[in-house]
């Protein structure tokens, strides 16, 4: 003969519907504005099960007629602050809830079935994502230098930094094409470390540079030293750019491209002799014990010729790319300036044709009255 189970046992093991077992209870103040009060009340047919299905949708760059409504729906809140808007509104079968920031929006929907949700959010969203902004010609660059006070310290500012399409034709056409490839290398095509540009003062390598930081912002961080020459006599310093200091607003590791400009005497021939253990820790940044590990590149440049730089430093295999940034052509630079008058029967230093298109006269020359002129195209 069975035992009947004793209704307590019973009632222990019935189900109990979610909206009961936690209760929803919602208490404002005079902290809560008028958008905090529709967000409550959007969930309230969701929590009580009335309408179990909910779906969202993110549009960034919302276009400034669109509602974010589906056809039919009936506004029963509407609210403004500072920085937000909000809108509730209700269907057959479904509510609604636009919460508006800035340019973009989210889109959320209740409704009683997961099919009706997701329809309704298509709905309200179709056609209404703006076209993309033109891409900003600003990139965020760090800066590294030592502080009296705080020691080795990391600042970011933003930099101009125009897109390679539009700068190409201030370089002769062999280092154009170089920094066609060295655009476009990603962290698969890293085989040595440093990045070697020299030439004479004025011909853009800074400019290149800065377009490269522009190039490479997805995948790499770049930093300039601003005192490369106790970088590599202060094993301190060292350590901790070598260890980094990561960009934190990707939320991952990235590369990083130290620059270091017009180090002549760190890596010209006689660098050995003249400056010590820099040259050596130089070269162990790069791909010596010091670099293992860290995702790091050394960028230099420098105003000395090829054939006067350390063989170390030039030895295959260490360098991602060296290239040696000249004058445009005669023929090149005629064509950038639109006339031929000022220009060298040799051609013209990309520092010099912004001077002759200013009406300024040619850029002068370092050691005999240095001008700004050149240093804004190093």
């Amino acid at each position: 003969m069975s035992v009947p189970e004793p209704q307590s046992e019973r009632m222990a093991t019935a189900p109990v519907p979610p909206q009961h077992a936690v209760p929803v209870r919602i208490t404002l103040d005079d902290n809560d504005s008028p958008t905090d009060v529709i967000d409550a009340l959007f969930l309230g047919r969701f929590t009580s099960g009335e309408q179990p299905y909910a779906h969202g949708h993110q549009v960034e760059r919302v276009k400034r007629d669109a509602d974010l409504l589906p056809p039919g729906a009936r506004v029963l809140r509407s609210a403004r602050d500072d920085d937000r808007r909000a809108v509730l509104a209700e269907g057959e079968g479904f509510t609604v809830l636009v919460s508006h920031w800035n340019r973009g929006a989210d889109v959320t929907v209740t409704a009683v079935s997961a099919e009706l949700a997701e329809r309704i959010v298509k709905e309200s969203t179709a056609d209404a994502e703006d076209e993309p902004e033109p891409e900003p010609d600003d990139v965020t660059m760090g800066f590294w230098y030592v502080s009296p006070r705080r020691g080795p310290y990391r600042t970011t500012r933003p930099i101009s930094a125009g897109p390679w399409e539009e700068i190409r034709r201030n370089y002769t056409a062999p280092v154009a094409e170089a920094m066609d490839r060295l655009m476009k290398v990603t962290p698969d095509d890293i085989a040595g470390r440093l990045l070697l540009l020299h030439g004479p003062p004025g011909t853009g390598k800074t400019s290149a540079l800065r377009t490269l930081a522009r190039s490479w912002q997805d995948w790499c961080q770049v930093d300039c030293v601003l005192d490369p020459e106790r970088l590599f006599s202060d094993v301190g310093y060292l350590m901790d750019i070598a260890i980094g200091e990561d960009d934190e607003s990707t939320g991952k590791e990235r590369w990083r491209l130290l620059l270091l400009e017009d180090c002549d005497e760190l890596i010209r021939g006689e660098a050995r002799h003249m400056a010590g253990q820099a040259l050596s820790r130089l070269l162990n940044l790069t791909d010596g014990l010091l670099g293992q590990g860290r995702n790091v590149l050394v960028g230099v440049t420098t105003n000395e010729d090829l054939e006067r730089l350390h063989p170390a430093v030039v030895r295959p295999g260490r360098c991602l790319a060296r290239i040696e940034v000249g004058p445009l052509t005669h023929a090149e630079s005629v064509g950038w300036l639109g006339r031929e008058e000022g220009v060298g029967r040799q051609g013209s230093t990309l520092a010099e044709l912004y001077a002759l298109r200013r009406g300024t006269g040619p850029a002068s020359v370092p050691g005999q009255n240095d001008g700004a002129d050149a240093g804004l195209y190093l």
